[in-house]
């Protein structure tokens, strides 16, 4: 049976988001806003997993590329957002603008970030993007144009079904079509063996930045797409813990495999509100209900039953495409 073209399913799955926009309005507030989350959340999965999925690159840095887009693309809309005049063209055309601009500030970010830290390995890459994580942070919070501690509101929401599963369907797009190029070899290349790549004269160095700059992009253009949903930003937002937050969807849904990562996005989405509904049954033992109060602690747990069990993911063979990784 003769595969589809991806041009093709990119088209239809911007499509059927239109359709499901035109019904939003009938959509549970509550049930709206998981759905939205699960987006943005795939978006920011997704574009990591070309970092440590398929470049074998561990960064703790991710939600720092999200805070830049959020902040950027907020500020773009805040000051242009009404230049133009207020029809809906006229600001649909600000907004496209501030995402896109928001992901490439973050991208451009993500190559200050890179050049110099993706020299280094493992542990300590690791702690170094999250030292920068850190300092994004920080320039933030003293930032007075961008609210500073008080935080960053007044935003005007824009973001909705169709657009958040347009910026879905772009980065899974985006992502699958640069991993089975010829660029994806040097990708699994480097992650293999970054020292036989180096040995067969592959520049590691470039392969490393370029996954690193196309993933802080789509984590900005997912923040763009939080702050002109959630219409109000703080620093706090975008923490530490954020980051974690998507390095488990990533290795929850298998390194390397793009549909179990999208899996894990969603289950991992679900799962925190399905736990608040949990903690409301007085019936439960108490310590059960408490362990639902606290989802890091349900996340520590997995995490070390996944690693001794399943070290590839939970589906670790599930994939789009042909690409074995």
């Amino acid at each position: 049976m003769r595969r589809l073209n991806p041009k093709i399913l990119l088209i239809l799955a911007v499509v059927l988001a239109a359709v499901a926009n035109v019904f939003s309005s009938s959509i549970n507030p509550y049930y709206y806003d998981i759905l939205i989350t699960i987006g943005i959340n795939i978006i920011l999965a997704v574009s990591l997993n070309l970092v440590i999925g398929y470049t074998g690159q561990f960064s703790l840095g991710h939600a720092g590329f999200m805070a830049v887009g959020a902040y950027f693309s907020a500020w773009v809309t805040l000051n242009f957002g009404f230049v133009l005049g207020a029809t809906v063209p006229a600001t649909t055309t600000v907004y496209v603008l501030a995402l896109a601009s928001g992901g490439l500030v973050a991208a451009a970010t993500g190559l200050l970030v890179g050049v110099p830290s993706l020299r280094l390995r493992g542990d300590y890459l690791a702690i170094v993007t999250l030292g920068f994580s850190e300092i994004i942070k920080g320039v933030i919070q003293n930032a007075e144009p961008l609210g500073a501690q008080r935080g960053l509101g007044g935003i005007v929401q824009h973001t909705d079904i169709f657009w958040t599963f347009t910026g879905v369907a772009l980065a899974v797009y985006g992502i699958l079509a640069l991993v089975h190029s010829t660029y994806g070899s040097g990708f699994l290349a480097v992650r293999d063996d970054e020292i036989a790549a180096e040995a067969m004269g592959i520049n590691t160095t470039k392969y490393k930045v370029l996954a690193f700059v196309i993933g802080a992009f789509f984590a900005g253009l997912a923040g763009g797409l939080y702050a002109h949903f959630k219409q109000f930003i703080h620093p706090e937002g975008f923490n530490f813990l954020k980051s974690v937050d998507i390095v488990v969807m990533v290795i929850l849904g298998g390194m390397g495999s793009t549909a179990g990562v999208c899996l894990a996005a969603v289950i991992l989405t679900i799962l925190p509100e399905l736990l608040r509904a949990v903690s409301d049954y007085p019936w439960l033992p108490e310590p059960v209900r408490n362990l639902a109060d606290n989802r890091m602690i349900l996340y520590s747990v997995l995490l070390i039953v996944l690693m001794l069990n399943r070290p590839q993911g939970l589906f670790g063979k599930l994939n789009f495409g042909s690409r074995k990784s």
